[in-house]
């Protein structure tokens, strides 16, 4: 099994979750936002043009992911710093 990709901002709370080799430069062609009601946030998934699902980006990612994940992320929010 191959290493996720999961990055994570602190600053918007946000995290994404990567499904495609690292390497690969996959972009995605559409977006399927899901109901903000029915999982208290927004968690939009990414397909690509044969319509994998490619990636999962997660808004209010503290009260969603667990923190375990979060703490292990690639940090977006320190890149620079």
């Amino acid at each position: 099994m191959t290493d996720v990709r999961v990055t994570y901002d602190t600053t918007v709370n946000a995290a994404y979750v990567c499904l495609t080799e690292p390497q690969a430069r996959v972009k995605s062609t559409r977006m399927y936002p899901c109901d903000p009601v029915d999982v208290d946030g927004m968690i939009n998934l990414d397909f690509d043009e044969q319509g994998r699902l490619i990636g999962i980006e997660v808004l209010a990612a503290s009260s969603k992911l667990p923190e375990c994940l979060l703490q292990s992320a690639e940090r977006l929010d320190t890149e620079g710093a």
